[in-house]
């Protein structure tokens, strides 16, 4: 099962907080986590495994957005700070609408991310 994760600025210490929950789930599983640049170097400074990419003005979210596109992915986990301007929006619109012609779950907060993870993992 391969999961990414994105999450603007202001969302990255929410990602970190959210995935602490399932540290030891995630780490025990068959689960490969992917996240663009900057979220990864956060993701791993706390300890949990993860895959990088580039960062998401760089090409990151576009990265994951190809992975949906092949359909490597079981779901994506993207913390989105909505009262923020992102200069890279039409990457993020892509990656969303991409989510949906695919049909892989997409969850922009944690409470929907919480309860898709728990679904997912327990399949594992």
């Amino acid at each position: 099962m391969k999961i990414a994760l994105i999450a603007h600025d202001g969302k990255k210490a929410d990602m970190v907080h959210f995935l602490s929950g399932f540290r030891k789930r995630l780490i025990s599983t068959d689960v490969e986590l992917y996240a663009t640049g900057t979220t990864g170097s956060h993701i791993e400074k706390s300890g949990i495994p993860v895959k990088k990419l580039l960062s998401g003005p760089l090409g990151g979210d576009a990265q994951i957005a190809a992975m949906v596109a092949q359909k490597e992915l079981s779901m994506v986990i993207f913390f989105r700070d909505p009262l923020d301007k992102h200069p890279h929006e039409p990457d993020v619109q892509m990656l969303m609408r991409l989510c949906d012609v695919h049909n892989i779950p997409l969850a922009t907060n944690p409470a929907s991310a919480e309860l898709m993870i728990k679904q997912l993992i327990a399949k594992i």
